[in-house]
């Protein structure tokens, strides 16, 4: 049985996936920024999934001293983790800025998983076949440098579109660094029935099952056992691998996107 770890399972897509993955017995650890929350899901799973192994963490992705805690914490009660599902994401909120003054989107959807996936990287590496699923999107926008690091304010749209690009051209690069993990971004599919979706746009065209059964298959079915460094589209009924925003292959923009991100880290 697998470890996994899904970042913003407490609903959404996230949660159907670990209440799915429970279900086969795997060790689920189920990730919010609310401890109510959290252990509502936690109980919620285990009751369904007739799963008792069925742990959570709470830590507010937006607060980058939080990630290190929740990194910490995993870190003493953790052995491994054999998959990662960067799951969380944000589009619309009544805050536009992190404390270190970035905007929100890029800082949870794209900082937090590049703080989380490194933090764990010691918990990846005890595993015998690692995954990491990043959550990418249809919406992708060449990255600003200025927009980045928050010195330039954009739209929620512009910066959420932005910000899924920048964690491709990362994911990418990532598995290209580490061959032994295999890491897949996925666009789960366009608005699926989710609250982010529906709060950004007052609709939904697709059931959030689409997404989950998606995060589901990536995870664990050996049919994708050997596509690391590769992107997923759930935008068809079918789905299926295929290219990226066109920057995700521009080598010198993926490196200009590293340092930048290193710099303002630092």
């Amino acid at each position: 049985m697998k470890t996994i770890l899904i970042t913003g399972s407490t609903a959404g897509i996230g949660k159907l996936a670990a209440a799915k993955l429970a279900q086969d017995g795997h060790h689920i650890i189920v990730h919010g920024r609310n401890s109510e929350k959290v252990s509502k899901t936690i109980s919620e799973i285990k009751t369904d999934s007739i799963n008792n192994n069925v742990t959570g963490f709470v830590s507010e992705l937006s607060d980058f001293e939080s990630i290190k805690a929740m990194v910490s914490e995993l870190s003493a009660e953790i052995p491994k983790i054999d998959i990662l599902i960067n799951n969380a994401g944000v589009f619309k909120s009544d805050i536009q800025y992190n404390q270190q003054g970035l905007d929100l989107r890029f800082a949870v959807n794209y900082f937090a998983p590049y703080l989380l996936t490194y933090g764990l990287l010691p918990l990846i590496h005890n595993s015998d076949s690692p995954r990491i699923i990043n959550l990418s999107s249809a919406a992708q926008s060449t990255v600003e440098t200025d927009a980045l690091s928050g010195a330039k304010s954009i739209s929620n749209q512009e910066s959420y579109a932005q910000s899924k690009l920048a964690l491709t051209m990362w994911s990418f690069a990532f598995a290209k660094h580490y061959p032994q993990i295999n890491t897949i971004a996925v666009n789960p599919g366009s608005l699926l029935n989710t609250r982010m979706a529906n709060e950004a746009y007052g609709q939904h065209w697709s059931p959030a099952s689409k997404g989950s059964d998606i995060l589901y298959d990536l995870a664990i079915s050996e049919e994708y056992a050997n596509s690391t460094g590769m992107y997923f589209d759930k935008g068809n009924p079918k789905g299926t691998f295929a290219n990226a925003h066109g920057d995700v292959y521009d080598q010198t923009k993926i490196d200009e996107l590293i340092a930048h991100t290193a710099q303002i880290l630092n």
